[in-house]
């Protein structure tokens, strides 16, 4: 399994991976690789590793925070090397992941949050076609639906 887009190559977190990759795995990714082991279908709506095409090299993490739950939807979360920010490698590897969530027929909304004061990541989710739903305390709430799905539900 693997997405590729113009500049980016995305690629689903494995233990291999990591040893592979000179990039620092977080406590999320550690996490994410040890309930994998645990349940194999998990994979794929865990942790994803961005890569540049060009130097095959790690610049950031992205993924969802578990499967789909009942109501099809799940919920996105990202990050990319403050070196490489500013590159719009976030939005693209955003777009990129909700666009194959979608082509599961598992998905029909994909949520996020982030802080009010994260014009970056604000700036991501909207690029990405996501809509504001809500604020709690610093969150904001988004949300994208999968317009294809609407259609034939």
């Amino acid at each position: 399994m693997q997405i590729t887009t113009n500049r980016l190559i995305i690629l689903p977190c494995t233990r291999d991976l990591v040893k592979e990759k000179d990039y620092e795995a977080g406590d999320h990714i550690m996490m994410y690789l040890k309930e994998l082991r645990q349940n194999p279908d998990m994979s794929g709506w865990g942790v994803w590793y961005v890569m540049e095409k060009e130097t095959n090299r790690v610049v950031g993490d992205l993924g969802f925070k578990g499967k789909p739950n009942e109501e099809r939807e799940v919920e996105i979360g990202y990050g990319i090397l403050p070196a490489v920010q500013k590159k719009g490698y976030a939005t693209e590897a955003v777009t990129a992941l909700v666009t194959w969530a979608f082509g599961t027929e598992k998905v029909s909304t994909v949520l996020a949050e982030c802080l009010e004061t994260n014009a970056a990541s604000i700036r991501v989710l909207e690029k990405a076609g996501f809509t504001k739903t809500g604020k709690r305390h610093e969150m904001i709430d988004w949300r994208k639906e999968n317009r294809e799905t609407q259609k034939t539900h």
